[in-house]
């Protein structure tokens, strides 16, 4: 299962939801240095669908905001976290 993502590195906190041009919106408190944002994405990616780091791989994008990720033998409901996580709001928006 292939889906969008809109990274946001250095950020306050660790977070998925919400949707920024069709893409689901994944914040890190990493930064966008030599990789570390890219981990990051895959270990919070991995918690919010309930599979291993190492299951989260980064197909496109490895250096920039925008990536396609693919999530490599989803659970069952994997579509269905995935829509509610994009149809979050992220709390504290200012």
């Amino acid at each position: 299962m292939r889906f969008a993502i809109r990274v946001k590195p250095g950020a306050k906190r660790d977070a998925v939801g919400g949707e920024f041009n069709g893409a689901l919106v994944v914040a890190v408190r990493a930064p966008a240095v030599e990789g570390k944002a890219n981990e990051a994405v895959r270990t919070v990616l991995a918690r919010a669908f309930g599979v291993r780091a190492r299951d989260v791989l980064v197909v496109q994008g490895e250096r920039g905001r925008d990536k396609l990720v693919e999530l490599a033998d989803p659970p069952p409901g994997t579509e269905a976290v995935l829509a509610a996580l994009r149809a979050a709001k992220r709390e504290n928006r200012r």
